[in-house]
C-alpha cells in the first residue's frame, strides 16, 4: 500500500528555502541543514526542501524540481513496486538505490513529474 505522506522541492539552499517557507505558512521547521531542511504541512503531510545536486544520485539535479513521494513497509514491497512500474512502461528515472533515509527509486509520471518510492530505514 503506498502512503502520500510528503512532497520534495529541490531547491538551491535548503536553510533559506525552509525560512521563506517557515514564514510563508506559519509553520516551524522541523529540521534544517545545510543538504536538506523540512516543516509540517499537515498531521499526515511534510514540505522537504532538499539541496537540489544531493537530490539525484547521479549529482545533476537543478534547483526548480519537484517531486511527490509516497512511503512502502519494507525493502521487498519497494522492490516489488519498482518491478511492476518498469514493467508497465514507467521511466524509472533512478533505480533502487540505498540512501541515508533508506531504500528508494524515483519514476516519472506521463507529464515528468518524479513519483519517488521509500522503505524508510526503520522498515
Amino acid at each position: 500500500m503506498l502512503n502520500f505522506n510528503f512532497v520534495l522541492l529541490h531547491v538551491a539552499d535548503p536553510v533559506a528555502s525552509v525560512s521563506f517557507y517557515s514564514d510563508l505558512l506559519g509553520k516551524p521547521a522541523i529540521e534544517s541543514e545545510p543538504g536538506f531542511a523540512m516543516l509540517a504541512l499537515s498531521d499526515a503531510v511534510l514540505l522537504g526542501l532538499w539541496l537540489a545536486t544531493d537530490a539525484d544520485p547521479s549529482g545533476i539535479g537543478k534547483p526548480g524540481a519537484s517531486e511527490i513521494s509516497f512511503d512502502v513497509a519494507d525493502l521487498p514491497t519497494l522492490t516489488k513496486l519498482h518491478t511492476d512500474w518498469a514493467a508497465k512502461g514507467l521511466p524509472i528515472l533512478v533505480d533502487p538505490v540505498e540512501m541515508p533515509f533508506g531504500h528508494t527509486f524515483v519514476a516519472a509520471d506521463p507529464d515528468g513529474h518524479r513519483i519517488r518510492v521509500v522503505a524508510s530505514i526503520s522498515s
